[in-house]
């Protein structure tokens, strides 16, 4: 049985509640994880409280010790972040390795760097008699919650910018996944002081009992709409601040000047990387009639070159989708396609055991079907046609979405227009899905609001303060 950490031990839960943890792989019970109940969350919140002083009072130089320190734990240990992670998400591990652990050290000394260059008005005499300035503050316990998808990499995003700014935390991570946020407490554990980082481990449940207790300021979620818009109201009962970063449904606009090689080889990757479980992911490609089946050739070509495997499989791009509810989701959306709709390749499950899917490529749906408007998270990429820009930016804009987007085009006033005209925090041009810890990340209508990553997401975790003083 998997044990929370409080104070920076682990302990057992209180709760006689449990949850089975199913290998994505084998899909065969691996570990028992808790499901952490009001008991375990008063400890946890508790323990964040009472590091809050000390921790806030540290100068920024001081935290960002603290941080630099804890990156290099974390690039020390990738191999086992990565070996706990990939038993309870079915990744492969060389990706988890490269394209998660050492960039989430790297994002660390970012955060740690944006402790020391909090930006502020200057102090200035803006009435007369009276000297003003801006204190930018540290705002107490927050209480993140984060996916299954990127377990570490999403830890991280909480937990940097929160500690930067001077917070203490209490974290709960997904119900699948605990293992690496776990591994990720040992090295705290020899790094932060007591109190600092904390983590519960539970369900939905735990997550609500968290996010509802009153010595709780801040809630930062990383998940689904309904997830995010259940904490929007929990945390706007209690007038708490709340940062949620939910799904996507990303338009790839892909224009007939494009260069179709490079766009479809692009397109495949970002659209299956980690089986699609990205909320970034190029899942939904709207490409100009003109060139609409010479691309789709190349890109069907190019996605299968992309195969699956298991997580020691040095030759696989993905893994197994993360467990048997979203797996049958998934599939569920393939068996309700309408008819009007062809699956020109892949489609159906790989093997008899694991939850793994083919790379699928989907042409002739409409607007208005679900598969479009409607987040997959899997291995699936859609194709619709659009006859001019203007059609293909109001298309990418008609969903409800607003995360991510990306145009392909050599043309510079196209791409121009489109990274105004399209409705989403993020906006690639000839690229897709590539993050940068000094970019912010975060979207728009239902994919939520604040940001993660960049010196914005360390703002999201202060509070601004006037002192004024009469001369």
């Amino acid at each position: 049985m998997y044990k929370n950490f409080i104070d920076n031990e682990f302990v057992v839960s209180d709760s006689a509640d449990s949850i089975d943890l199913v290998s994505p792989v084998t899909e065969e019970v691996i570990a028992t994880s808790p499901v952490s109940n009001q008991k375990d969350i008063d400890a946890a919140v508790a323990a964040a409280k009472r590091a809050f002083p000390a921790w806030r009072d540290l100068t920024p130089g001081q935290r960002q010790k603290y941080l630099l320190e804890l990156a290099e734990k974390i690039e020390e240990h990738a191999e086992e972040l990565a070996d706990a992670q990939v038993k309870e998400t079915g990744q492969i591990k060389h990706l988890v390795v490269s394209e998660e652990c050492i960039p989430s050290a790297d994002q660390m000394r970012f955060f740690a760097g944006c402790a020391r260059v909090l930006n502020g008005m200057a102090t200035g005499e803006y009435l007369e008699g009276f000297t003003s300035s801006i204190r930018r503050e540290p705002i107490g316990v927050v209480a993140q919650v984060t996916p299954w998808n990127y377990p570490l990499m999403m830890a991280i995003w909480k937990i940097g910018p929160a500690l930067a700014a001077g917070n203490t935390t209490v974290l709960k991570p997904s119900d699948t996944t605990p293992s690496s946020t776990l591994k990720l407490a040992e090295l705290i554990a020899e790094v932060l002081p007591p109190g600092v980082v904390n983590i519960v481990l539970g369900d939905a449940s735990t997550g609500a009992a968290l996010v509802a207790h009153p010595d709780v300021v801040m809630v930062s979620i990383t998940g689904s709409v309904p997830a995010g818009r259940a904490v929007g109201r929990s945390a706007g009962e209690n007038l708490k601040r709340s940062h949620l970063e939910l799904g996507g449904k990303a338009p790839v606009i892909v224009c007939a000047d494009a260069e179709l090689d490079k766009a479809a080889e692009g397109i495949a990757i970002a659209g299956l990387f980690n089986a699609g479980q990205d909320c970034t992911a190029a899942t939904r490609v709207l490409v100009d009639a003109s060139v609409a089946d010479e691309f789709t050739e190349k890109l069907v070509a190019e996605m299968k070159k992309l195969k699956p495997g298991k997580p020691d499989d040095e030759d696989a791009f993905y893994g197994a989708l993360n467990n048997r509810k979203h797996f049958d989701k998934v599939c569920q959306v393939l068996a309700d396609l309408p008819e009007h709709a062809q699956i020109v390749t892949g489609g159906n499950r790989i093997g008899d055991v694991g939850f793994y899917l083919e790379p699928t490529v989907i042409t002739g749906l409409k607007q208005t079907d679900k598969a479009i408007q409607e987040e997959t998270f899997g291995p699936i990429i859609t194709v619709q046609t659009f006859d001019t820009v203007d059609q293909a930016l109001e298309m990418g804009n008609d969903v409800s979405y607003g995360l991510s987007a990306s145009i392909w085009s050599t043309d510079h006033a196209t791409t121009l227009r489109a990274s105004r005209e399209l409705d989403f925090g993020c906006v690639w041009i000839n690229s897709h899905i590539p993050l940068i810890a000094e970019m912010p990340h975060g979207g728009f209508k239902d994919s939520g609001y604040g940001k993660d990553m960049s010196l914005y997401s360390v703002e999201e975790y202060t509070r601004i303060k006037h002192v004024m003083a009469a001369h």
